[in-house]
């Protein structure tokens, strides 16, 4: 059975998208090279990610000679809010609250970082909001 195609980042699509954020456009060569330095990285694998890529609307190209550059279309912060949003559908149920009461009964959260969600929650109410 063909995999379903997923309207978020896979893993291998999110590490070249790290790779095109911080940069304003590279080559097909220069994503595999950097690619390459952790693991290898097959050039014809990264030409058809980046094609898949650009069918899904994150990445744009351009022809410079006989190669091909690209550069995000997406943002990153974009590319965390749709992967969110995306979240919240297929495990839950369309409700933040469940999602931050995962996240509260996560055992890897210490009271600290469990603070800093509630001081930034208090800052982003809209004013005039109350308490309750």
């Amino acid at each position: 059975m063909a995999r379903k195609k997923t309207p978020t980042l896979t893993e291998g699509e999110l590490k070249i998208m790290q790779v095109l954020w911080p940069r304003e456009e590279v080559s097909v060569a220069d994503v595999t090279d950097i690619l390459s330095s952790d693991e290898k990285v097959a050039y014809n694998t990264v030409q058809t990610m980046l094609k898949i890529l650009e069918r899904k609307g994150y990445v744009e190209h351009r022809k410079a000679g006989r190669a091909f550059l690209y550069r995000p279309a997406v943002s990153r912060e974009s590319a965390r809010l749709q992967a969110l949003r995306y979240l919240l559908r297929q495990f839950f149920n369309n409700e933040p609250k469940t999602l931050v009461q995962s996240l509260l009964a996560d055992e890897t959260m210490d009271l600290m970082e469990i603070e800093k969600l509630r001081h930034e929650i208090q800052q982003s109410k809209p004013t005039g909001e109350d308490d309750a």
